[in-house]
């Protein structure tokens, strides 16, 4: 019985070490490789044929564009799957290509492209807009507010699932950082709902889709990032956005509390002992004023217009640490913990873009975006076929790449089509007006960002779920517990596409035409 054990257990020791020493001599391969250039672009003239050794400057200047775009994506996809990090991936790959095609003359284009993403005023509002909501998980704000709506709707059928959905879209106004609510609500809300034996699937479903409402509603820090990328305006995105966050959130609460009435053993009711009256029911919403009061004011000042994105995340920031310090949960400890993960997180954002930035702009100065966009308008698909083409390519691409990877590698690519297209209205309904098309494209591609993180098998809030689900809880489940979620996300995908107004009214009704 212990031999086939030893023997595999030996099997799997002689795979490491081999795989080990391969790791290693790559290693020092191209250790040897980086060398010799150096020495090559440092001392010796770019223009003339001698070299040091060798080189592998411009040895691929005379590949094609097709043969090109093998290589770069290919490259991207093997370095990801082997488990590197994007952060570091994209941006060496970009450094590497840019020097395999160019040589070192045309290293100069990093700067270029580094250069305006820093100047850009509004990025100062991504780690501002972290700061706040880091301050504000915290100050304990979050528990208090699930225990709020949990004390508001026990008392239905599917009311703890229905409070989950409400406290997620709370506190995606809140965060707008979509492992952050999904890994809270995991820790709050399902052991309520465990212990009232919910449903699996209703229970885990209804947390990762609530916690997905932060990629939409405001301040989303996706939502950022696009309007950088897409040089739109952050203040109109925002708004254009709320209707369809709203919606979702509305259609999860729906689906959940019509489920829990057909079947109440899906999502029984708190029994008459737990409930609170109308008195105290209000007495709890006074632990939500402050910092219900501090997310009115950091979005009205922004879609009022009266203060930038990056003045009202500052307000937003320290306004958090007031509203910390009136619960008493401020301390130098805390603020310097909510600046620690503020850090982290914003250096790896900025990481990300800097290197997609360099990846993605090289490619198309080599002519892929010509490549790429003759490539999908030669489908012969109509405006709508390919943007249903693109939804597509996004839902498989986020089951695989971090989500700023994912934009600043299309974002740059898709924009430019959409702009070159007419949507004269699907299936009969109203007509996208062509000022309000890279609009209506981001809201989409935010939606589809939602959907992409609750896809399996590769979905992000499947894993940030399951690292704090008990053990019980098997993969398996969770993937089941998306699908009906993610095809409700489907469902608001399409209405969006069908009636446009969804997404521009508001954009419209605040700053008008």
């Amino acid at each position: 019985m212990n031999t086939p054990t030893a023997s595999t257990s030996s099997g799997r020791g002689a795979w490491s070490r081999l795989w080990s020493g391969l790791t290693v001599i790559a290693a020092l391969i191209l250790a040897f490789i980086t060398c010799v250039e150096l020495v090559n672009t440092l001392f010796y003239d770019p223009y003339s044929d001698e070299r040091f050794l060798f080189t592998f400057a411009e040895v691929l200047a005379d590949v094609d564009i097709s043969t090109l775009t093998f290589f770069m994506f290919g490259s991207l996809a093997v370095l990801l799957m082997m488990g590197l990090p994007m952060a570091f991936v994209v941006g060496g790959l970009g450094v590497v290509f840019i020097y395999l095609v160019g040589g070192s003359t045309m290293i100069n284009i990093i700067p270029v492209r580094i250069y305006p993403l820093m100047a850009n005023p509004d990025l100062a509002a991504i780690p501002l807009f972290i700061f706040m909501a880091s301050m504000l998980e915290r100050a304990g704000l979050i528990e208090e507010m699930f225990d709020v709506v949990y004390k508001w709707m026990g008392g239905l059928r599917g009311g703890l699932a229905a409070a989950t959905i409400v406290a997620s879209t709370i506190l995606a106004a809140m965060v707008g950082v979509i492992g952050a609510a999904v890994v809270t609500m995991g820790i709050i809300a399902l052991p309520a709902m465990l212990r009232r034996n919910y449903d699996h699937k209703i229970a885990l479903g209804s947390i990762m889709a609530g916690g997905t409402l932060g990629i939409l509603i405001p301040p989303s820090i996706l939502a950022i990032l696009y309007a950088v990328v897409a040089q739109q305006s952050v203040g109109k995105l925002y708004l254009g956005s709320v209707v369809p966050g709203l919606m979702l959130s509305s259609l999860y609460i729906g689906y959940i509390l019509l489920r829990s009435w057909i079947n109440p053993s899906l999502g029984p009711a708190l029994p008459e002992e737990e409930r609170v009256n109308l008195r105290e029911k209000l007495r709890l919403l006074l632990n939500l004023i402050a910092p219900i009061f501090l997310v009115f004011l950091v979005l009205g000042l922004l879609f009022g217009g009266v203060a930038t994105p990056v003045e009202a995340a500052g307000i937003g920031s320290f306004g958090a640490m007031i509203v910390a310090a009136m619960h008493k949960r401020f301390s130098l400890q805390a603020l310097r913990d909510a600046s620690i993960t503020t850090a982290r997180a914003s250096a790896m954002v900025l990481w990300i873009m800097f290197g997609a930035s360099i990846f993605v702009g090289f490619f198309i100065l080599q002519g892929g975006r010509e490549f790429i966009t003759d490539g999908i308008l030669g489908t012969g698909l109509n405006p709508y076929g390919i943007l249903l083409l693109m939804m597509v390519m996004l839902v498989f691409l986020g089951m695989f790449l971090d989500w700023v990877g994912i934009l600043l590698l299309t974002v740059p690519i898709f924009v430019p089509i959409i702009e070159s297209m007419t949507f004269s209205g699907f299936l009969g309904g109203p007509a996208v007006d062509g000022r309000d098309e890279i609009l209506w494209f981001g809201v989409l591609y935010l939606v589809n960002m939602q959907m992409s993180f609750l896809s399996p098998p590769f979905g992000y809030a499947l894993f940030y779920l399951r690292g704090v689900s008990p053990p019980e809880i098997t993969m398996a489940t969770i993937f089941k517990a998306s699908l009906i979620f993610l095809t409700l996300q489907a469902i608001g995908l399409y209405l969006c596409v069908q009636f446009p107004w969804i997404v521009t009214w508001l954009p419209h009704a605040i700053y008008g035409n």
